[in-house]
């Protein structure tokens, strides 16, 4: 079952004179599926189900243990507090830097995946260039056509995706500003995404076509703003933002309306590396079933942001995944004590 991507792969490998790695984790259990072994060749998975150990294999016995993809993390700050080796370590494959420095879209990491924002697209002395984020961390419009500019200098320094801070009242984008944003990056086939925390914020921010917000809204959200986000996406961020508030009850509702629902910590604000079981307990104790926070931490944001070869376990994706002692289908928090750890067929922990 095994001879073919391993000798396509062994091929590969001849040509460039090195011979990959060779892995099979034996008898462990899919998240959610049955008993089988995984084969992995450099950084690919090659095989799901019954395998005859290669020769060359280093074999890892994983009976009574569970096996899932690796998570994929919506809400970043990795130029600011750069823990991107121990983010990979902790079970993270893939992240989401919303905002960070110009001069760090030169230079991505090597230990994850990263898609980078760059600096937010802000007004002048707009959020955050006045409190947290003023070494850098926004990039100051004064108008529509310097708000257009900003989103075609930070797409060609290299950012995958574009934020703005949307606000309800005080400095901010205004309305013409939002909008040439949100249409010069759809025009080059990039997501948007808004920091916009309270009803009035949310609501523009959907008002204008902006893709996904950067954190649960933290006031109540009123029918129509639920209803204009029931069709996008939201990162959770409950554990940094959700205590006491209506976040979680927003995250709840627009869950059930159809809304895209994203792990995400805001790490840099929150300080938890690799996959956080407080976030994990935050969405549980807000009514989320084991499967839909393991959805939103693997099948959501791959679809999302177009990772398609993350998020799950089969033939061909990338050899990203983690191994826990405990099934996260019972206890979702276990996702976040992983045992062992492979990002891009790298072992990690």
């Amino acid at each position: 079952m095994w001879l073919k991507p391993l000798l396509l792969l062994a091929l590969t490998a001849s040509a460039c004179s090195e011979s990959p790695d060779v892995t099979l984790l034996q008898g462990g259990t899919l998240v959610g599926g049955e008993t089988v072994d995984v084969l992995l060749i450099g950084d690919r998975i090659a095989v799901v189900g019954e395998v005859e150990p290669p020769p060359t294999a280093k074999v890892i016995v994983v009976a009574d243990r569970w096996i899932g993809p690796a998570g994929i993390h919506s809400h970043v700050h990795l130029t600011l507090v750069p823990e991107v080796e121990a983010m990979a370590y902790g079970g993270i494959a893939a992240a989401v830097e919303l905002a960070a420095t110009e001069d760090s879209l030169a230079s991505p990491p090597t230990s994850l995946r990263l898609l980078s924002a760059g600096p937010m697209v802000t007004s002048v002395a707009g959020y955050p260039v006045t409190s947290w984020g003023a070494g850098g961390y926004g990039l100051e419009c004064a108008d529509v056509p310097a708000a257009t500019a900003a989103v075609d200098r930070l797409l060609d320094a290299g950012a995958k995706l574009i934020k703005v801070p949307v606000m309800s009242s005080g400095s901010g984008l205004d309305d013409a500003q939002l909008a040439a944003v949100v249409e010069r990056a759809h025009g080059a086939g990039v997501k948007v995404v808004a920091h916009a925390l309270d009803d009035a914020a949310a609501l523009r921010a959907a008002e204008a076509g902006v893709d996904a917000l950067a954190h649960t809204p933290t006031a109540p959200m009123s029918p129509e703003t639920l209803e204009a986000w029931s069709s996008r996406a939201v990162i959770s961020t409950l554990d940094a933002f959700g205590a006491g508030l209506s976040a979680g009850t927003n995250l709840a509702t627009l869950r059930d309306m159809g809304a895209t629902i994203l792990y995400g910590t805001d790490f840099g604000n929150t300080m938890t590396t690799g996959i956080d079981p407080e976030e994990l307990a935050a969405l549980r104790d807000a009514g989320f079933t084991p499967e839909q926070i393991r959805d939103s931490l693997t099948t959501a944001p791959a679809a999302f942001w177009g990772l398609d070869d993350l998020g799950s376990l089969a033939e061909g994706q990338e050899a990203s995944l983690v191994v826990l002692g405990a099934d996260p289908l019972v206890d979702p928090t276990a996702w976040g004590r992983a045992e062992m750890v492979w990002i891009a067929g790298e072992r990690r922990r």
